[in-house]
């Protein structure tokens, strides 16, 4: 498996029914992230807020996360610092979930944010997904604060990861 940036060759498409899967499970659980509808339109306008980035295993790609920079980052009183970079839009395939493609997504998208001088870096969930909440805990994030996106069903809790320089 690499990590890479999304390139301009690779489908959106392709991206786009990779996000619905990997969130599937979420809106089956009645959770409405935008990753669960998205077409390829909005996944396009999303991505042009930040650095994509994409796993690839034999020319597929099977994970995905979007790394936003502080100046592309807002929404909210933590997400509104100039210091705090943001990650969205996790998904990996699900056959392929639970191999550690997440967490090296994550490491790849704080390295960035580090190496761009972020001091922090935020992402949000859904409150009533506390399995994502506590895997996020693990990997050393700490709940900032609650907010209500418009186009979710949920009440979202911000979490955020102090980086070493």
């Amino acid at each position: 498996m690499v990590i890479r940036p999304l390139r301009e060759e690779d489908s959106l498409e392709e991206l786009t029914r990779l996000l619905n899967r990997a969130y599937k499970s979420l809106a089956d659980a009645g959770l409405r992230y935008v990753a669960t509808y998205q077409d390829a339109g909005v996944t396009r306008n999303r991505i042009g807020q930040g650095t994509c980035l994409v796993a690839v295993d034999n020319d597929r790609i099977i994970g995905t996360i979007l790394y936003h920079p502080p100046a592309q980052t807002h929404g909210s009183a933590w997400l509104d610092r100039d210091d705090v970079g943001h990650i969205s839009q996790l998904g990996v395939e699900p056959a392929m979930q639970s191999r550690g493609i997440a967490g090296a997504l994550i490491a790849a998208a704080e390295a960035i944010a580090r190496s761009s001088g972020a001091a922090e870096i935020a992402l949000d969930t859904a409150e009533p997904a506390k399995h994502l909440i506590g895997w996020y805990e693990r990997l050393g994030y700490r709940f900032i604060e609650y907010v209500s996106w418009d186009v979710t069903n949920y009440r979202s809790v911000v979490m955020s990861k102090m980086l070493a320089p």
